[in-house]
């Protein structure tokens, strides 16, 4: 992962790195491994895309998870976000709206 701008470590041991412009953020999920006390919490559908993008608006921010979905819960305001599936993997990529 030398050079990777921003990563997300996996629980398994993986690790996910953006090589691209700096200002962006990254998290990844293990699809199947989702907490179900948050899927009860927030919900199933689309569980890890609002997730993951939810943890680089608060990442982009400087705010802990656990504040940011206290705030915001699984929204991610103020931010560009792309998410993809590769694998058993969800990944989302932000930067700040400009």
């Amino acid at each position: 992962m030398a050079g990777a701008v921003t990563r997300s470590h996996l629980g398994d041991g993986r690790v996910v790195g953006w090589y691209g412009a700096p200002g962006t953020v990254i998290d990844a999920e293990i699809r199947g491994a989702e907490p179900p006390h948050l899927v009860e919490r927030f919900g199933e559908e689309d569980f890890l895309g609002r997730w993951t993008r939810a943890e680089c608006a608060a990442k982009l921010a400087d705010i802990p998870m656990q504040v940011w979905l206290v705030r915001h819960g699984l929204t991610a305001p103020g931010v560009e976000v792309e998410t993809h599936e590769v694998d058993d993997l969800v990944i989302s990529v932000a930067t700040p709206v400009r």
